[in-house]
């Protein structure tokens, strides 16, 4: 069976949502022709507030291509939401369950039949807290090794000025920003598409930890300087890694064992209060599907991932 929607209810989401994106949004979108017109793709893009998939669909949808996210199942249990969800064909993922695997399934499915498949490598909206792209999961390119598909990059700016993110770190331009729904002025939301990444030297090699980290660094590279571009900045060295950071604030935040409080006391003091952990992202199978759709609102857990 092949990936199954209704025609009616995608007419049905663009009649209603095209209109009110163009009327509560400013656009500034380059690159449109680097999205095929036709076969199955990958689109990869950064997350920065909870808003910007709607921005993306709809830069996606003026290129040509009617966009399909990977959201979380809870979505499709609710009454209107649901029935939409289904009736256009997007993904169900069951986070932190054994058959969130199923996604992928769903997903490689979509792609052979010809669908323009939504991914945020992410697997969140970003917690760096200038709002560059984190570490990725592997699962967008496990798909794209997986199938062939082309995995276009995508960099999206200006999302955060409409709805910022409200687990984003307190400190940068993350936590500059004023909580809510700011859709006055009209913000302008600025989207570049760049070329197909070029995967192929990674074509027929087992898909190993190293392979799949590899492709996936190379991937958010080029979404990192698509967004360098769009902000008119150099993108830093070395990307955050939110697991990491949480990692460091479990152990910071765990009390002192007697060697630590004896070196403590030697020095004069005592380990001082740990910055609390962030509520930590899904790590079910499901995150590592590549963290498509809205990931708070279509966010993902982990599918393989390393």
């Amino acid at each position: 069976m092949g990936h199954g929607y209704s025609p009616g209810w995608r007419k049905l989401t663009i009649v209603v949502l095209r209109p009110l994106l163009f009327g509560l949004l400013r656009r500034d979108w380059r690159g449109r022709g680097n999205v095929p017109s036709t076969g199955g793709v990958i689109i990869a893009a950064n997350h920065i507030s909870e808003s910007d998939p709607l921005a993306l669909a709809h830069f996606v949808y003026e290129a040509g291509r009617y966009p399909v996210y990977l959201a979380k199942a809870a979505l499709f249990s609710t009454p209107v939401v649901g029935a939409a969800m289904r009736g256009t064909g997007q993904i169900p993922v069951h986070r932190d369950r054994a058959d969130a695997a199923l996604a992928l399934k769903d997903a490689e499915k979509a792609l052979v039949d010809g669908e323009c498949l939504m991914f945020y490598p992410e697997g969140s909206c970003t917690r760096d807290p200038e709002l560059w792209p984190m570490t990725g999961q592997t699962g967008v390119a496990r798909m794209a090794l997986t199938t062939g598909a082309k995995v276009v990059p995508v960099a999206t700016w200006g999302a955060h000025e409409l709805l910022p993110y409200k687990k984003a770190e307190q400190r940068g331009l993350a936590g500059s920003l004023k909580k809510g729904f700011h859709p006055f002025p009209r913000k302008t939301m600025k989207v570049i598409a760049g070329p197909p990444i070029d995967l192929s030297k990674y074509e027929g090699l087992p898909l190993t930890k190293e392979t799949l980290r590899a492709a996936t660094d190379e991937i958010m590279d080029v979404i990192s300087e698509l967004l360098g571009e769009l902000r008119g900045e150099r993108p830093p060295a070395e990307r955050y890694d939110h697991h990491r950071v949480l990692e460091e604030r479990r152990r910071a935040a765990e009390p002192a064992g007697p060697a630590e409080a004896v070196e403590a006391a030697e020095a004069g003091g005592v380990p001082g209060p740990a910055e609390p952990p962030d509520g930590a992202e899904g790590t079910g199978a499901a995150a590592d599907a590549g963290a498509a759709g809205k990931t708070d609102a279509t966010e993902k857990s982990k599918a393989g991932d390393s």
